[in-house]
Order: structure tokens, then sequence, then C-alpha cells
């Protein structure tokens, strides 16, 4: 069976934050503000997976309540994620990933984030597209007020075949 997820995240832009997105650090004067690194297409990418097989929203796996979590590693709460789906038997065919994000152009550090995203859930970079657009300055993204995601996952489950079984 397959199942297909989609996710979502969005934040504020602050001064002084660092811009960690898929993994990768970008160069720039601000950066997504939250409570973890606020990399905010891994968080789309761990709801979409989520939302694949309904079993909630980052939150209820990783709340912003608990400081265990702050300034945490998104792309290792990515690895915890991905874990548990392999656990429930389904593992990723592919995901595509949108940012959106008025400043500064990402097209240089595409491939770095495909490969880090990759890397994390054990799969080859042909399975992990990575965007960016703008909006052409228009809403809190083109106004520079913030940063959001969207990201969708293709889950397939995994059959096992005993012996003697086709």
């Amino acid at each position: 069976m397959m199942r297909i997820g989609h996710g979502y995240d969005a934040h504020r832009l602050k001064a002084g934050r660092p811009c960690i997105l898929c993994g990768v650090a970008i160069p720039c004067d601000f950066g997504p503000d939250g409570h973890s690194d606020a990399d905010v297409p891994i968080h789309a990418l761990m709801d979409a997976f989520l939302g694949a097989l309904a079993l909630g929203d980052i939150g209820k796996f990783f709340p912003d309540t608990d400081t265990k979590y702050k300034d945490a590693d998104s792309i290792e709460l990515l690895k915890a994620i991905y874990q548990e789906i392999i656990s429930l038997g389904y593992q990723l065919c592919n995901a595509d990933i949108t940012i959106i994000l008025q400043n500064p152009h990402l097209s240089p550090y595409i491939l770095e984030m495909r490969e880090k995203t990759s890397a994390a859930l054990q799969t080859h970079i042909q399975n992990i597209s990575v965007k960016a657009t703008t909006e052409e300055k228009m809403g809190f993204t083109g106004e520079g007020l913030g940063i959001c995601a969207h990201a969708v996952v293709l889950l397939e489950e995994q059959v096992c075949f005993s012996a003697g079984r086709s």
C-alpha cells in the first residue's frame, strides 16, 4: 500500500538567528525563530511523514514546551521520525520540498540540502527534491518577515514474504 503525506511549516525571521535549512547553514544576518534550530523545511518534511500515517504532527513528538528540544538539531529529529515510519513497516519512495523565502537566494545550497536530507533518511539523493521560490515580495515571506515550506512524501508499505509464500 502507498501513503502520501503533506507538511507545512512557517516561522518568523529574526536578526542574529542562524539560518539552518535542510541541515545546511545559510550565510545571512537572520534566521527562522523557533524553539529548536527552526529548520523550516525539515519541520514540514517531518509533518509530511507523520501525516502520511495519520500520526499527528511534530509537536506531539517534540513539544516546544520541553526544554530537551531547545535548539535541537532538526536533522536528528527527522532521523527519529523516520525510524518511527520504518518501525511501522513503511519506507520513503520520494520527498518533494518547496522553501518559500524572499532572501537570500538558495540555489547555491540546494544540492547540499538534498545531500543532507537524503543522508539523514538513508536514501538515494534522487529520492529527495528541494526547490526554493519567492512570493514576488507579496505576503509575510515576500516582505521578508518570515519563511515557510511545504513538503510532500510518498511512502510504500514494506511487504515481507516468508519461506514458501509468494
